[in-house]
């Protein structure tokens, strides 16, 4: 164990290098900032380069890792592996008719990247021209699809040991060959070649999961103008207490995320609660004395974000929050701390859900954990820590080890009883987005929410 996890650190030092770092934060205390996208133009450009260090620093370390010598990802148009959308150029929207890109591990480490089928994506594939003059009349009709010649073509020239399709019952990420896609081109490999595939479902998700520090600024500073929205939402500039509806405010985060160019991966949530509960039916008018949540998630150069905050609608006379409160926020903080503390490289996410949650127990903490890594998808690939209703640990797909240069969502609940709503509980849920460094340190990608958003 030890021997393999100082071989993963080693190879994500080569293959991630610290190239760039995050801004500074911003003082403790002072607002999120917006922060405008770049023009379009200039987001493909730098999107496009996230893309290139992917490929050429992520994957070849990946390869070696898992002794893969040649990748085949095929899919057509609408029926998109999920790894498409992680070696793309930014003008890319979809696969083009069949579009075949295979992978070839080479003798001095690096990749041969070949496309079959859509474009070089901007340099970062080389598209296959066969040497060899195209067969005629029966030869071809044999084949069907001029793709399938071409693919059986490459193999045979580079005889790879070995071949990894995207076939998996357990991580959809590594489950992208279609059926149909699967049997042509298991046909198109023949006997002896489909007879050395096998399957290594860690190749796709971590190729995923992997995030290249050229990435961090940017996203670093869509997290802060998520900050600032919720701030903006949860204030008197959008609600009106005992007129807004939490309908209201869904509306207004999706149409201010809009004109920041932005988009959303799920509809937002907002709710409330309050002493003595709920009643009624249709979407809760805001009142005086309301806790109020959201769950957030933007949409920026194709990075996701999702974040929970927490908010308060002063009483008559209140100037702060109720103590209650104000305990139980405090309670899920200190759940964040356990949780990252418990998040070391190496571990899986089930090991560091049952460190976190004895952390919780000797500190007599109520509440549940269910993070999520985050990046290229919302709920990316990599390992599950807890779901809210397997707080005993997740088979599978939380059975896959923590990495260094990993991006993840914290998400969690604290429960507690309020003195101040009569013994009534409260529900503190908090997710913020947090990293782990090429050295595997966890850090916060903006900052933690440790105040409520007031409302008056």
């Amino acid at each position: 164990m030890v021997r393999r996890f100082l071989l993963l650190a080693g190879l994500l030092a080569v293959a991630v290098p610290a190239a760039a770092q995050p801004p500074a934060p911003v003082p403790d205390g002072a607002p999120a900032r917006y922060h405008p996208l770049p023009p379009v133009r200039a987001q493909a450009a730098e999107m496009q380069e996230w893309v290139d260090a992917r490929l050429n620093r992520v994957l070849p370390a990946l390869m070696a890792e898992y002794d893969v010598d040649m990748w085949i990802l095929s899919m057509r148009e609408y029926g998109e592996d999920p790894v498409f959308w992680s070696i793309i150029a930014p003008t890319t929207f979809a696969a083009r008719r069949r579009s075949i890109y295979v992978f070839t591990r080479q003798d001095d480490g690096s990749v041969e990247r070949l496309a079959l089928g859509g474009t070089s994506q901007g340099g970062l594939f080389e598209i296959y021209r066969s040497p060899r003059p195209a067969p005629t009349g029966e030869q071809a009709e044999l084949w069907g699809d001029e793709q399938w010649r071409l693919l059986n073509e490459i193999v045979t020239d580079r005889d790879p040991s070995n071949i990894v399709l995207n076939i998996d019952e357990t991580w959809a990420f590594a489950d992208g060959l279609a059926s149909g896609e699967r049997e042509a081109l298991e046909r198109a490999l023949g006997d002896t070649y489909r007879a050395r595939v096998r399957r290594e479902p860690r190749l796709a998700t971590d190729y995923i999961a992997v995030r290249v520090p050229e990435m961090m600024p940017r996203y670093r500073e869509v997290m802060e103008t998520v900050h600032a929205i919720i701030s903006e939402a949860f204030s008197n500039s959008v609600i009106t207490p005992g007129e807004t509806t939490t309908e209201d405010v869904v509306w207004w985060l999706r149409q201010r995320v809009n004109d920041l160019g932005m988009g959303t991966w799920f509809q937002p949530s907002v709710d409330v609660q309050r002493a003595g509960g709920m009643s009624g039916d249709g979407p809760p008018v805001i009142q005086p004395g309301d806790l109020l949540w959201t769950d957030f998630g933007v949409i920026a150069q194709r990075l996701k974000t999702d974040t929970q905050h927490l908010g308060y609608v002063l009483r008559d006379g209140e100037t702060e929050v109720p103590a209650g409160l104000r305990a139980c926020l405090a309670a899920a903080n200190r759940m964040q701390d356990l949780q990252l503390a418990a998040m070391e490289p190496g571990r899986t996410g089930n090991e560091a859900l049952a460190a976190a949650q004895a952390g919780m127990a000797a500190e007599g903490i109520t509440g549940t954990l269910y993070s999520h890594p985050i990046g290229d998808h919302g709920h990316g690939a990599g390992p599950l820590i807890g779901l809210w209703d397997r707080q005993e640990g997740v088979p599978g797909r939380g059975d896959a080890r923590i990495r260094p240069s990993t991006w993840f969502s914290i998400e969690l609940q604290a429960r507690m009883a309020i003195p101040e709503w009569g013994g009534d509980e409260a529900s503190c849920r908090q997710e913020e987005d947090a990293y782990l460094d090429e050295s595997g340190a966890r850090h916060w990608v903006f900052r933690r929410q440790e105040t409520f958003h007031l409302v008056w």
